[in-house]
């Protein structure tokens, strides 16, 4: 075992130095975004608060639903693709939107815009943006955020998401890390304790050595979570549910094999696909409403989710249940509900949850953004350590020539006098 430790600290050494910008934008940004519908709705109040809720205006709270219609008509380029049914008191009703195809030019319509605000009374459109878009302008910060923590805003290449699958491989290396870095951290059992402690009137880099190594170790547990996590959220499909069908049965993805109904018109409207959702909740017994529906042309799929107003961000446990219709012909095609299926299914179901810490509710995303800070000080401090030990190692190197030199100056010198 010691002749494999210098190996196993080249690995943790060359990990460290190639990942570190990487993981410390990651954890910078993954604290800030365990916060950031609240960030996003303090910085951004006209996509949030409905300018109605200050005002005497006549009219009742329109359903989400009838929102939509309205928009549609009033926008025939615009197709509404997700909206809830109900808006909370005092909130604008947000829609994801996208552009119809023209059908001379068989193209979208462009609308500059697939997100909106939209007041609930007057139906009027309060705010608009680009989620996800490179923009540091206020109303795109907290996307812009949640989307470099997960791409870096890498472009794609030949349709192949070349961010996604970068930050699914440095999480999987990631995780291989934490084993190796756990095994580099007690390299004798006398001396675990120096391990988990830290030297804090010490200072410099005796200090800066104990935050990384007993850092890493204190909080070893919920680094590998985060590792697996993010590779099993990036790299989902082509990686992860092939591995876990070797061990486990999973249910089907209607979006892996979609039932292929037309991209542009889906057969049946919204209201009778709730309909059909609000049948098979009745069928299976369920208390929560359906709070909200999506529609994916891409793959011809309605998804309708089931949750109380308010919640639709699945604040605690394993997440919101979902059910999936054929567009065509209202066909269930599949299902999310959380606590049930395989045990692989059970391991998907948790990866989202765990990684944001929603699944233990607030404490879980105060210990998710205190674990994003951590990452991003681990990464600081591992390159503290490398460029500290490669300055030693060429100074080292320095005097051992100065004296290599000296040593020959001094033979030649001795050489020339017995001439």
């Amino acid at each position: 075992m010691k002749m494999l430790r210098p190996l196993l600290v080249i690995m943790h050494r060359w990990f460290g130095l190639s990942a570190a910008l990487f993981l410390f934008i990651a954890g910078l940004t993954g604290a800030i975004i365990s916060w950031d519908h609240e960030l996003d709705a303090l910085l951004n109040p006209q996509l949030f608060q409905a300018r109605s809720a200050g005002q005497q205006l006549p009219g009742p709270v329109l359903p989400g639903l009838t929102l939509a219609n309205q928009l549609e008509a009033a926008h025939p380029q615009m197709r509404v693709t997700y909206v809830l049914t109900q808006t909370e008191p005092g909130h604008t009703s947000s829609m994801m939107v996208e552009g119809r195809t023209d059908p001379q030019t068989g193209l979208p319509a462009v609308l500059g815009f697939n997100q909106i605000a939209v007041d609930p009374v007057t139906g009027e459109i309060q705010g608009q943006r680009t989620w996800g878009e490179l923009s540091l302008r206020r109303e795109n910060l907290l996307p812009f955020l949640y989307k470099l923590h997960y791409t870096m805003f890498l472009p794609q290449a030949g349709g192949i998401e070349i961010g996604i699958w970068l930050m699914g491989i440095i999480g999987l290396l990631w995780a291989v890390d934490c084993l190796v870095a756990l095994w580099l951290s007690f390299p004798n059992w006398r001396s675990w304790r120096k391990s988990l402690a830290f030297r804090w009137q010490a200072g410099g880099h005796k200090l800066n050595f104990d935050l990384h190594r007993s850092g890493g170790v204190w909080c070893w547990i919920l680094l590998l979570i985060l590792a697996v996590t993010s590779v099993s959220m990036n790299l989902e499909r082509p990686v992860v549910r092939p591995l876990l069908q070797v061990f486990s049965t999973l249910s089907p993805d209607p979006f892996a094999h979609p039932p292929g109904a037309s991209a542009e018109v889906a057969s049946l409207s919204r209201e009778q696909i709730v309909e059909l959702a609000e049948r098979e909740r009745q069928r299976r017994g369920w208390r929560l409403p359906v709070g909200g529906i999506f529609y994916s042309s891409a793959a011809g799929l309605y998804g309708v989710g089931f949750f109380e107003l308010g919640n639709d961000h699945g604040d605690a446990g394993l997440g919101n249940a979902w059910l999936y219709f054929d567009a065509r012909n209202g066909q269930l095609v599949g299902s999310k509900i959380p606590g049930t299926g395989s045990a692989g299914d059970l391991f998907l179901q948790a990866q989202f949850p765990l990684h944001s810490g929603r699944i233990l509710g607030l404490p879980g995303r105060i210990l998710i953004s205190l674990m994003g800070l951590t990452v991003a000080v681990l990464s600081v401090t591992g390159v503290l350590i490398w460029a500290r030990k490669r300055s030693a190692r060429r100074a080292q190197a320095a005097i051992q020539s100065a004296k290599n030199g000296s040593t020959s100056a001094s033979k030649a010198s001795g050489a020339s006098s017995g001439t």
